[in-house]
Order: C-alpha cells, then structure tokens, then sequence
C-alpha cells in the first residue's frame, strides 16, 4: 500500500520536484556512508594511539569486565541476555579466592650473596697506627658491601715445545697440535664469547662495543673484525644449533611463528625486509631460522618433510597452504591468546559485547592454569577440557554467530574483524580440546621471540642476508641456555674451546641441555 502511494506521489511530481527528490536521497545516502566511514577511521585511529601509547597487556581483572559489561552498548538489543550484568556478576562472585588478582610484589632491598669470594680492607684507627704498642685489640665492626671489578684483557700465550729424539736428530721435531678455531686469528675463545652474549643477549651493537674497548680498555678491535670472528664462530657452532633444530622437529608438536627484521641490502642503496621464523617445542628448545621472505615456501625448507603432527600458529594464510601440502601429515591448531588480543582491541569500541568475550575466554585460562598447577597429564588436561572448556567455547561460538548473523557491528569495525578472525579459525581453536598435549596459545614461542625485538631497536638492523643465518645461531643457542639459567658466556667459552677437538658424534654432549646437565653434576661433586 505505502509503496503504490509513493509512486503515485512520484508520478505526480513535477521533473524538478524528481530530480530534487533524487538528489536528496542519494545525498541521505552518501551521508550515511560517510558516517559510517568517520565512525570505522575514529575507531582505527583509537586502536593506533593505544597501540602507540597505551598498556601492552591485554589482563582484566574483575572490576574492569564489569565496567566493560555495564556498557550501555547492546544490552537493550536482542540477542544480549547472555551478557547480563547481573548473571555475569554472579559468575564471578563464585570465582574462588586462588583466582583472585596476585598482590603487588615487595620491594625488596639488595643481598649480598654468601657464596662470592671475599676480600678484606683493614683499616686501623689513625691513634691505633701511630702508637700500635699501646693499645689492646677487642674486637672488630664487619661491614659487609657488594664490589664490582670490570672484566679485563689479557693475552694469552700458547707455548707449544717442539722434540727431536735424541738418536734420531735428523727426523721431523715433535709439536702438539694447536686447537684453535682457527689458526693465525688473535681472537681466543673468551672474546668471541663476549662479544657474541654482548650483541645477542645484552643487544650492544658492534660499534658500540668497538668504543667500549678503545675508552675503556684502551684496546683497538675494529667491528670488521668483530664480524669476522662471529662468522668464524657461527660456523663452528652450526652444528650444534642444527641438533637443537632436530629435536625441537622431533616430538610432534611444534609452534611457530615469524618476525620481521630489516637486512642490508648490497647495491640498493637500502634495506629490505627478512623474517626469523621461530620454532619452539614446548617444555624444550626453540630455533631461530632465517629466511628473507614470508611466503609459505619457507615452511618447506624449515619444517621437516618428514614432519608428521601438530603445528601451532596464528592466522597467517602461509600456513595453511603449507599444510594442504602435507597430505595430511600436519595438523594446524590456532592460538586463543591471539583471539583474545582481537576482542580486546575491539573492546573499546564496543565494550559489553567484547566483555563478554573477554570474560569467556578468562574462564578458559583459569582451567589452563589450575592444569599447569597440578601438573596434569595429557590425558588429564583432555579429559577436563572435555568436561568443562568444551561447554565455553560452545557457548562464545552461539553467541558470535548471533553477532554475525545480526549484522549489529560492521565489517571492517574492530569488532567485526575480531568476530570474523575468531569463526574463520574455528575448527583449529578446537584442536586443543582433542590432544592434551596442545596448549592453548602459543604464547611460548612469542616470548622466546621478544629478545630479538629488543635487539632491532638498537641495532635496527643486520648484516647482508647471510648474516641472518648466523645471527638465528646464536639467537638459538641463547635462548637455550637462557631457559635452563646457564651463564651463555661461560658456556659458550667452554663449547668454543672444546669443538676443535670433537667428533660429530660429540656434538650432542655439548647442547645447553647436556652441558648443564654435565656442569651441574660437576658442581654436586665438588660440593661433596
């Protein structure tokens, strides 16, 4: 009816009253387009300025859920009973008191350790020295500090004393074999050590270190050189990073991820952008391997083609057209951290909707984390993910599909983006629910990852692209001997002094894993 009146209405209107008409509705239209757009560029350009400014973690405690969800924003909407304030209070009034946020820590005051060596400084009273005889000694005050001695350079000299026998003085003179790493080079096994930890764990740049030495040590070593002896040493330290690499591949469960970092590239006058791709198996090592792109081919040359299990990574396209050409071998299991990053973001645009997300995916944490105390088996975490992680996950994916199907939050709005990246990635969220080994996230990796974004903003960025392979080996062996508490230097002084005389059949004896077992044992027998 309404709309045979507005023909009639339009057949009764002059050209000019049509044409104004038209105009007036397409301007409505263009209008509403452009608010629309305003609205998503307001909300990008929030989402920027947090990225920029704000707070990096992404925790909520219980007083900012309930802020988030007592929104005015889509409660009075249908669909939005499941985030009823009241109901949700309710959940988590019933949250016990071990979940409750952990207290600030104490700020606590520096010890002295018992177990460092002592010097001791006497100092005599000023009457007691000019007159020693007579005065008596009672007892003594004991001062107790923490001192520091800078490390130092020494030359080391390598005295090998050559025989002849004495009948026979006309034949060859006998010399031990110098094993160094190499033979005409000054720089020892100690030095290589520090300058590798000195640029790969405590991120000082070449030239830096070159100043250090010249004013502090008033010893000359060029960065060339420097660079030089760290290509001599990655070479000699490859094979151990490769037998790390072998074993992180070897359980059936590995998690990935990349990062970018710019490299020096000859002849154009520029950088360019390569990749450390990370592979960590959990509860053991990671390795850093270096490619100069993103494309789903490196996965070839860095996953082994025997591989046959579950890989763990974000929503990056790479993976899953590595894994369509597995046949089958490989299982891809997605990452709820980077879910819950999505929401979060989308939180302030839309807080009672992304609350209550937010909140579902806390509850799936705090299951986590009561199985990582309990040390729980895989079996075990199966099993209780089957009885009650299940039912959460079941219960966010009713109430994103509604989101979805209501069309209530744009596209292209953070929380449309986070509601289509979560259903997109459905079926490998639920991996995790199968196999009690997966973890929920892949958060581990990440971590291991975050030591070479606190190395690109001081030495922004590497080498020539060959210098990528031998920075992923000492990224490598780093982190393995930081996760396990070894000294990387004193370690890799050893390792460096030891490889010239091993076989490859040794080189396994020598992993961070095996020589702090080895070096612990040593320090028990040296304790009894």
């Amino acid at each position: 009816m309404v709309r045979h009146l507005l023909v009639w209405l339009c057949n009764m209107m002059t050209p000019l009253e049509t044409r104004l008409t038209e105009e007036n509705e397409s301007l409505r239209a263009r209008d509403k387009a452009q608010q629309m757009e305003i609205k998503l560029l307001k909300e990008k350009i929030d989402l920027l300025v947090r990225r920029i400014f704000g707070a990096r973690s992404e925790q909520l405690d219980e007083a900012q859920l309930m802020l988030l969800l007592q929104g005015d924003e889509g409660a009075k909407k249908a669909g939005a009973s499941s985030a009823n304030p009241c109901v949700l209070e309710a959940e988590i009034e019933r949250r016990g008191k071990d979940n409750r946020p952990l207290k600030p820590r104490r700020w606590r005051e520096a010890r002295v350790p018992e177990h460092l060596p002592a010097v001791d400084e006497v100092i005599e009273p000023d009457e007691v020295a000019a007159a020693p005889e007579a005065w008596r000694h009672i007892g003594e005050e004991i001062t107790v500090q923490l001192d520091y001695q800078p490390a130092r350079f020494f030359r080391r000299r390598i005295i090998r004393k050559k025989y002849v026998k004495r009948d026979e003085p006309h034949k060859a003179p006998v010399i031990a074999a110098l094993n160094t790493l190499q033979e005409r080079s000054i720089a020892a096994p100690g030095l290589l050590a520090q300058i590798i930890v000195a640029k790969y764990c405590d991120h000082l740049p070449l030239y830096r270190q070159e100043q250090i030495y010249a004013t502090r040590h008033d010893i000359a070593i060029p960065r060339q050189s420097s660079a030089r002896w760290l290509g001599l040493a990655a070479d000699w330290l490859r094979p151990i990073y490769e037998h790390i690499h072998t074993g992180v591949m070897a359980g059936g469960y590995v998690q990935v991820d990349e990062t970018p970092i710019e490299y020096l590239s000859p002849g154009n006058g520029r950088t360019r952008q390569g990749y450390f791709w990370a592979c960590k198996r959990p509860g053991a090592d990671v390795s850093f391997v270096w490619k100069t792109s993103r494309g789903a081919r490196c996965l070839d040359h860095i996953i082994p083609a025997d591989f046959s299990g579950t890989v763990q990574c974000d929503g990056y396209s790479a993976y899953p057209s590595f894994a369509s050409r597995s046949d089958g071998r490989i299982t891809l299991a997605a990452c709820w951290a980077h879910v819950r990053r999505k929401f979060h973001e989308a939180a302030e645009s839309t807080p009672q909707h992304a609350g209550w997300v937010l909140l579902q995916i806390q509850h799936l944490y705090r299951i986590e984390k009561h199985l990582r105390q309990t040390q729980a088996g895989p079996r075990q975490c199966q099993a209780i993910r089957s009885s009650q992680s299940r039912m959460i996950i079941e219960r966010i994916h009713r109430a994103l599909t509604r989101l979805k199907i209501s069309r209530q939050h744009l596209p292209q709005s953070a929380m449309g983006k986070a509601i289509d990246y979560t259903l997109t990635l459905w079926p490998l969220l639920l991996v995790y629910l199968e196999d009690g080994r997966i973890q929920i996230d892949n958060n581990e990796v990440e971590n291991a990852i975050r030591p070479t974004a606190v190395g690109k903003k001081n030495w922004l960025f590497i080498g020539e692209a060959e210098a990528g392979e031998r920075s992923a080996i000492f990224f490598t062996l780093i982190e393995a001997c930081r996760s396990r508490g070894i000294d990387p230097q004193t370690y890799l002084r050893d390792v460096l002094t030891r490889l010239p005389t091993l076989t490859n059949h040794q080189i396994k004896d020598v992993t961070p894993e095996a020589w702090a077992g080895t070096s612990s044992s040593r320090s028990q027998r040296q304790a009894a």
